[in-house]
């Protein structure tokens, strides 16, 4: 892998233009290279329509499927009654978990204890039981949540699909079923692993327990705060699809699905079916949102793949919603008891609590587990801590990482534990915060888990959230609220999130004489803006126009290497990879245009798009260099073809994004009404390629925080496992009108760890909101006496509060 010096001093992007702080921002030579706020180019095409979504994708000859779904949260299936179903009209095949494993077919490839460095180490990863995470496509003996696949049913046309499916009989033996993580840990709850089987498949500790004990035994302050966040789910806007065709002549399937990637499900769909690799080729267009609870390979496309190499025909399959909200991955679902102490000044001294997860019916990933754990202590001087970190399984869908996966969860209670502290004990939450703060001649930083944080300047962060948001104003503000029988609470938190994913990536980059440059990289866009940021990386380094470049990512016949869209990767290793052909192309370029011009090759320059003979107006621009590098014989043998670049990475080195949000909030007392009236975030994302996209970025965080602070749970009856929130009338989203306009700056400060300076700039937004606003929440109330509300907090969750405080 390259080095490359970093031409970048930290400096300030807000969402109104560039502004100074103590240095100033980034200066680029290419006019919209990077740090430009360059409209998005794909917007044209997705707002008029010219997307491409899964579902949009046809084949002749297709056929449709309907997935049978378990109405038991737990059950054991003692028959399947398909023959009326078989028989009828149009009807192509009844499948079942019986016929899938008759046929020798492999389990979902769930690795939930899968890690790329530099994430922690729990103790006794690898003693969890392999079952925990045996799913099959579709049920085999018993279902383990309500939505769970048990029959797949196949259909000349979608009409005939859906009745045949309402014929099939499954004839089941309800079990005793816990929804919840704290019920399914017990040790008399009904095991999903089997008779006598433990429900708790990890528990695992973390940090320094000696030390821990000894800095609590000597505190003078103690904050305790024991909280649940909730369970939630992704609602992307388009719900999953999956089409697949099988070739017999050549023994090869091909895939059409949007998701997370293209490379995950290629691999997983040929361990599945037992195939090699190159007998599954995978296609993703456009991806209608993904947020990460698309990232893993869902049942249905392994059954649309199966369905089809049985047939001989094209399969497709369509989720409706609310299909989304029974058998989607869930996320978040974090019980958490926690302790923070602090010395008679105000200084912290130690953290420890005890995190137990909700899995779901199977343990697809213990990321957000480990995620969260690891950056517990934030970016604050906590000395010693020790976390017992344990996982649960329960009879509801799988949780799987979401934005910022585990982050906003301990993020939440970190800044909850804060403000309990402060206001408990007469400290001011500002100061409090500025007093525990890494300072920056501090970095690189290694908290107390083990994990070292790459660079930044936290202070600075804060001093220009608390300024963005006019912090001293706060009191007038509230005054005039007050005047008009209303309360006001101010909020503020702190944030840092991990980034490394998948290590390896990999791009292939091609100058085309006809004006285009192509660049084939393994990321796959779910609405982050790929289309715009990669061409103006290019745009910088090759002097190029953004709209000359063609960015494909979505064919694993092109993408040789590449493991999507994740954990802030995308541009981060797609830059290094970038860089890297790009700098290969320009060499090759330069000694082309020397041999074109009769100019010793030292003396070419490049700059703009041209190879210049220094100190002359001789030059060739880029495209004509490409189309020589084809048609002229006279060039030597190794500068001929195609000009090209490849670029590739493997690298475990994490950045740290990180920054302050501050918000607002107004409440009627009289119905309880919450309503975020200003919101202010300072974000450091090392480097920003498109400050415009970045802002969107964040204002789509911000929103989905709000929507689980304030609307969104998914709500199981405890008895029965039912979802009682399955559709929009029951499970609440955020809508504009709920929001306020935000005020949102970037900070940047190069991350030490990317040969670029870059940091990841899209899970900032979400990651400190739910704190940030629960604690704009409670200072509204503060002085009635409330100390702490729940998630989400409803209006009529803050009105009994309103009324429990007066009554006392």
């Amino acid at each position: 892998m390259r080095a490359f010096p970093l031409a970048v001093k930290r400096g300030w992007w807000d969402n109104r233009g560039p502004m100074t702080a103590s240095s100033s921002p980034p200066r680029h030579s290419s006019r919209v290279g990077i740090g430009k706020p360059l409209r998005r180019l794909e917007d044209v095409r997705l707002l008029t329509g010219r997307g491409c979504y899964s579902d949009d994708l046809n084949l002749a000859g297709q056929a449709y499927a309907v997935v049978v779904r378990s109405p038991h949260a737990h059950a054991r299936m003692a028959a399947i009654e398909t023959q009326h179903a078989r028989v009828m009209p149009g009807v192509l095949a009844i499948l079942t978990g019986a016929d899938y494993v008759a046929d020798g077919r492999g389990p979902m490839t769930y690795s939930p204890a899968a890690r790329h460095p530099p994430d922690i180490s729990l103790e006794n990863l690898d003693r969890v039981p392999a079952s925990a995470s045996r799913q099959y496509p579709l049920a085999v003996g018993r279902t383990r949540f309500v939505g769970e696949a048990v029959v797949f049913v196949v259909a000349a046309t979608l009409a005939a699909a859906k009745d045949a499916a309402e014929t099939v009989r499954i004839h089941y033996a309800p079990l005793a079923a816990a929804t919840g993580a704290a019920a399914a840990a017990l040790d008399d709850a009904a095991s999903l692993l089997g008779e006598g089987g433990s429900n708790l498949v990890l528990d695992a500790g973390v940090g320094d327990h000696r030390a821990t004990e000894q800095a609590f035994a000597a505190a003078a302050h103690i904050a305790r705060l024991s909280t649940w966040v909730q369970r939630v789910t992704g609602v992307p806007m388009e719900p999953r699809a999956a089409l697949a065709e099988f070739d017999p002549a050549s023994g090869r399937i091909t895939l059409y699905a949007g998701g997370g990637s293209i490379g995950r499900p290629r691999q997983d769909v040929a361990a599945m079916l037992g195939l090699p690799q190159d007998k599954v080729r995978v296609i993703a267009r456009d991806v209608g949102g993904n947020f990460g609870t698309r990232n893993s390979s869902y049942p249905e496309v392994a059954l649309v793949a199966w369905a089809a190499r049985r047939l001989r025909r094209p399969v497709k399959w369509t989720g409706e919603r609310q299909e989304a909200f029974l058998s989607d991955h869930q996320a978040r679902d974090l019980k958490v008891e926690a302790e923070l102490a602090l010395d008679a000044e105000g200084n912290f001294l130690a953290l420890r609590s005890s995190n137990l997860s909700n899995l779901g019916a199977y343990a697809a990933s213990f990321v957000p587990l480990t995620k969260g754990t690891e950056l517990m202590s934030s970016i604050y001087r906590i000395p010693a801590a020790r976390v017992r970190a344990r996982a649960v399984l329960s009879n509801t869908p799988p949780t799987s990482p979401y934005r910022s996966a585990g982050r906003p969860e301990v993020m939440f209670v970190i800044e909850r534990l804060i403000d309990l502290a402060a206001r408990a004990n007469g400290f001011d939450r500002v100061e409090l915060r500025r007093k525990n703060l890494i300072p920056a001649v501090s970095l690189p930083y290694c908290n107390p888990f083990g994990m070292t944080y790459d660079s930044g300047d936290y202070h600075a962060v804060l001093d220009r959230a608390v300024a963005l948001a006019d912090w001293d104003g706060f009191a007038a503000r509230r005054a005039a609220t007050e005047a008009g029988g209303r309360r006001r609470g101010i909020g503020l938190g702190a944030y840092i999130e991990s980034q490394s994913g998948a290590p390896q990536e990999r791009a292939e980059i091609t100058v085309r004489p006809e004006g285009i440059v192509e660049m084939v990289v393994g990321t796959l866009s779910s609405g982050q803006g790929h289309e715009t940021s990669f061409a103006q990386l290019l745009a910088e380094w090759l002097g190029v126009q953004p709209e000359s470049v063609r960015l494909i990512t979505d064919d694993t016949d092109r993408v040789a290497i590449g493991a999507g869209s994740h954990s802030g990767r995308s541009l981060r290793l797609a830059s290094i990879t970038a860089h890297e052909a790009t700098g290969k192309i320009l060499d090759k370029g330069r000694r082309i245009a020397a041999h074109r011009l009769e100019a010793a090759e030292a003396d070419i320059e490049f700059a703009d798009g041209h190879f210049t003979v220094a100190g002359t107006d001789r030059s060739l621009d880029l495209f004509s260099v490409a189309a020589a590098a084809r048609v002229d014989a006279s060039l030597p043998e190794e500068l001929r073809g195609p000009l090209a670049g490849i670029g590739e990475v493997t690298s475990g080195v994490a950045s740290f994004p990180h920054g302050f949000h501050v918000c607002e909030v107004e409440i009627d007392p009289e119905t309880g009404a919450v309503e975020i009236v200003r919101y202010t975030a300072v974000d450091d994302v090392g480097r920003a390629v498109n400050p415009l996209i970045l802002h969107g970025q964040t204002h789509g965080g911000i929103a989905q925080g709000a929507g689980q602070t304030l609307y969104e749970q998914c709500v199981y009856d405890s008895n029965s496992g039912q979802l009682l929130s399955g559709s929009f009338m029951d499970y609440a989203l955020p809508r504009a009108a709920d929001l306020p306009f935000f005020t949102t700056a970037i900070s940047e400060v190069p991350s030490t760890t990317h040969p670029l300076g870059f940091r990841g700039g899209g899970e900032g937004g979400i990651t400190p909101a739910l704190g940030v606003i629960t604690n704009a929440i409670v200072d509204a109330l503060a002085d009635l006496g409330v100390t702490h509300l729940e998630m989400p907090v409803t209006s009529e969750r803050v009105w009994r509060a309103i009324r429990a405080a007066r009554g006392q």
